[in-house]
């Protein structure tokens, strides 16, 4: 039992869900009051389990049964949460976050759409070596995309950075004006490396679902601009919510 923990059930320790409760595709967002927005977009959606960061409902999106997990923020809950939804069955992965824009022309209440993610966390080294890849499934991408496409909203593809740390890892003075050295310019570096935004989940996501055999893809919605210095607390966020659910729709189109 201690090897996989489970709780007085047999459900999952963390997640508390059973298989006859999720389906083959699951929205994975970090906030778990954005599980009911995705859920209210489904049909028949309606709340399965919650325990700690990891709120989950389920419901339809057409014939693919879907279920909608929290994951909390950063990598290591994140990677419980795709851990226990890979021994359940899950096969199909889809983050649906925010982030913040390290580019001009990636503007606030616009979409990205990541293709691969740059391993800024810790949680990743965990399971593969530095040079491990952290990319996306590329026929889930491409289901992201023509999701926006059809949908008429704009989004931005390509690389993410994931970090563990939101203030000083993501360049920002920490409490008392602290800043490490090597953030003080991460903006601009990683800006000029056409690193599209800055999160904290994906790389791991994307990680993990290259070792487990699991498809993943991610949108976010782009609630702040480090370069221009806006910051919006919901922007965009309904849009990224309806781009992943319509993805959903299309995964079969791209033989996901």
């Amino acid at each position: 039992m201690a090897q996989e923990p489970k709780d007085e059930s047999g459900k999952p320790y963390h997640v508390r869900l059973s298989k006859s409760e999720v389906g083959r595709v699951a929205l994975l967002p970090g906030d778990p009051g954005r599980v009911p927005l995705i859920a209210g977009k489904l049909e028949g959606g309606k709340p399965l389990s919650s325990n700690r960061e990891y709120v989950a409902y389920g419901g339809r999106v057409g014939g693919e049964k879907v279920v909608v997990v929290s994951t909390g923020i950063g990598g290591p809950s994140a990677a419980i949460a795709v851990e226990e939804l890979a021994r359940l069955g899950v096969e199909v992965m889809i983050r649906v976050g925010t982030c913040g824009s390290i580019q001009r022309s990636v503007g606030v209440g616009t979409l990205v759409i990541a293709d691969a993610a740059v391993r800024m966390d810790g949680t990743t080294a965990q399971y593969a070596p530095p040079g491990y890849p952290a990319a996306a499934t590329p026929g889930v991408a491409l289901a992201l995309a023509d999701a926006a496409a059809s949908l008429r909203k704009k989004a931005s593809v390509g690389l993410a950075a994931s970090t563990d740390s939101f203030y000083a890892g993501q360049g920002r003075r920490s409490f008392g004006g602290y800043i490490p050295r090597d953030k003080a310019h991460i903006v601009e570096d990683l800006g000029a490396a056409k690193v599209l935004c800055f999160e904290m989940e994906a790389s791991t996501l994307f990680t993990l679902g290259r070792l487990f055999g699991v498809k993943t893809g991610a949108v976010f919605a782009v609630v702040a601009n480090r370069v221009t210095d806006e910051f919006r607390v919901h922007a965009g966020v309904d849009d990224a919510v309806d781009v992943a659910v319509e993805a959903v729709r299309n995964l079969k189109r791209y033989s996901v």
